[in-house]
C-alpha cells in the first residue's frame, strides 16, 4: 500500500489515480479518504490524490498533539513527495480549514482552492455544538455511536454506510478528539484579505448553519466564486457526487 513518510513514527496512506492537473481532496476527522469514493471518476480529467490525515483511517497515529498549522505541513510534505509543485486543493466540511491554512502558509503551491462546506472559524451554535458533539463522543468513548452518526449522514446506501461506519473506527481516538479540538478553536478570518489565489465556495442551498460564512468570505475575499447546490444539505460529496464533480471539472479547467 502506498505511503508517505512525515517522519520516522508517522506515514500517510494515499491513492492516486489519473493523470492531468493535480486535484487533493482532504476529509474532515473521522472519516478518511473513503469519504470522496464518488468523486473517482474524476481521475478522467485530474491527478487525483486522496489520502489520510494523520491518526485517521490506514494513516498513522500523531506522535505530537494535532494542530491545524500541523496538518497543513502533512499536506505539504505528502506533495512534495509526490513531486507536485502546484495543485488544486480542495478540503470538505473541517477539512476546509487544513486547506485553508495550507494556502496561507503555502500559496505558491495552490493552483485553486476549493471549500465544499467549508469555514474560517467556528462561530455558530449549530457549528460549535457538532464540534462538541464530536469531542465529548471521542472522549467519553462513544466511538460506536459516532462512526454511526458520521455513516448515517453521508452513506447513500447500506453497503456504503458500513464501509464509512468501519473505517471512522479505524481513527486513533485520542487523535480524533484532538482533531476536533483544533478544528474547533482554529481561526484564519483576518487573514483571509490575503488570499490573492482562485477560490472557489461549494454550499448546498439547504445548508442553512453553513450559510452565515458566506457573508465573511464575501466581505475578505470578493473575488470568491460562491456555488450553491440546489435541494442539498452539507454531504455534498456523497449526497450531490454528480454535481460537485461537474462543478470541479468545469472550475478545474479554468
Amino acid at each position: 500500500m502506498p505511503y508517505v513518510s512525515i517522519n520516522e513514527r508517522v506515514r500517510l496512506y494515499y491513492e492516486e489515480k489519473g493523470e492531468g492537473p493535480p486535484l487533493l481532496f482532504i476529509h474532515p476527522p473521522g472519516l478518511g479518504h473513503i469519504i470522496f469514493r464518488q468523486q473517482e471518476p474524476l481521475a478522467r480529467h485530474f491527478r487525483l490524490i486522496l489520502y489520510d490525515m494523520r491518526g485517521n483511517g490506514r494513516s498513522s497515529p500523531s506522535d505530537i498533539p494535532i494542530t491545524v498549522p500541523l496538518l497543513a505541513d502533512d499536506v505539504s510534505i505528502l506533495l512534495r513527495s509526490l513531486g507536485v509543485r502546484r495543485a488544486i486543493i480542495c478540503g470538505y466540511s473541517n477539512g476546509g480549514s487544513i486547506a485553508l491554512e495550507f494556502a496561507l502558509r503555502y500559496p505558491q503551491h495552490v493552483e485553486q482552492l476549493v471549500l465544499i462546506g467549508g469555514f474560517p472559524e467556528v462561530c455558530t451554535p449549530l457549528l460549535y455544538g457538532e464540534f462538541w458533539l464530536g469531542i465529548l463522543a471521542s472522549k467519553l468513548g462513544a466511538f460506536s455511536l459516532l462512526s454511526s452518526a458520521l455513516a448515517i449522514g453521508h452513506g447513500t446506501n447500506r453497503r456504503e454506510r458500513k464501509l464509512f461506519k468501519q473505517y471512522v473506527r479505524l481513527a486513533d481516538k485520542q487523535d480524533l478528539d484532538t482533531t476536533y479540538r483544533a478544528g474547533l478553536v482554529y481561526c484564519c478570518t483576518e487573514q483571509l484579505a490575503s488570499l490573492r489565489l482562485p477560490l472557489l465556495l461549494i454550499y448546498g442551498a439547504r445548508d442553512r448553519y453553513i450559510h452565515a460564512y458566506i457573508a465573511m468570505f464575501r466581505h475578505y475575499v470578493p473575488h470568491a466564486n460562491i456555488v450553491l447546490i440546489d435541494r442539498a444539505r452539507h454531504q455534498i460529496p456523497t449526497k450531490h457526487s454528480g454535481e460537485l464533480n461537474h462543478i470541479l471539472r468545469v472550475y478545474g479547467r479554468r
